[in-house]
């Protein structure tokens, strides 16, 4: 597994850096968090990685740190919840935001040590989603969006306005969809 990439920031994508680690270059994906803080190509970075290896496919994917890393896997074990999902989720939120925001404690009381603990409407709406029926289909992106949402301990009702605020745009794939409804859902500081 490659657990750390660090060389010269070779180019920036949209969601994706090219880090150049003497002569062979690494495709790493990043969310919006991680790509702001980059330094500028043709500096030095080191990024902490995870790889996720199917099949047909084999994708790297950079944090800043540790925790950031961890909680990536953390939500790639949630049901409906891919490693894109996942990093457009800790983009959105970040560590501390899901630290605040989710009801994840049950699956990792590690990681809720590393930060606040949920706060306990976040706890009542885990409950509420899993004793809370199915909501009706909607456009692929929209339904896979609301899941997610729903898996990571928010209301179906919160979720479903949240996902419907943003409404059916063609434009938007499901991470940009969890991205934008979780900036709705965010707690308003």
């Amino acid at each position: 597994m490659i657990g750390k990439v660090s060389g010269r920031l070779d180019y920036r994508g949209a969601d994706h850096v090219l880090v150049d680690t003497g002569g062979v270059g690494y495709l790493v994906y990043c969310s919006d968090r991680t790509l702001a803080a980059l330094p500028s190509p043709g500096e030095a970075v080191a990024l902490y990685t995870d790889l996720l290896v199917r099949e047909d496919l084999m994708q790297l994917f950079g944090f800043l740190t540790l925790v950031e890393r961890d909680w990536h896997r953390l939500l790639m074990s949630v049901q409906g919840v891919g490693a894109k999902a996942a990093l457009a989720i800790l983009g959105a939120l970040g560590p501390e935001g899901l630290a605040r925001a989710l009801e994840l404690k049950a699956k990792a009381p590690a990681m809720m040590a590393l930060g606040a603990g949920p706060a306990p409407a976040a706890a009542k709406a885990a409950r509420a989603a899993a004793a809370a029926p199915s909501a009706p289909a909607v456009a692929a992106p929209s339904a896979e969006a609301l899941s997610a949402l729903v898996n990571l301990g928010y209301a179906p009702g919160e979720a479903a306005a949240a996902v419907a605020e943003i409404g059916a745009d063609p434009e938007l794939d499901t991470a940009a969809t969890i991205r934008a409804a979780l900036k709705r859902l965010a707690p308003k500081v």
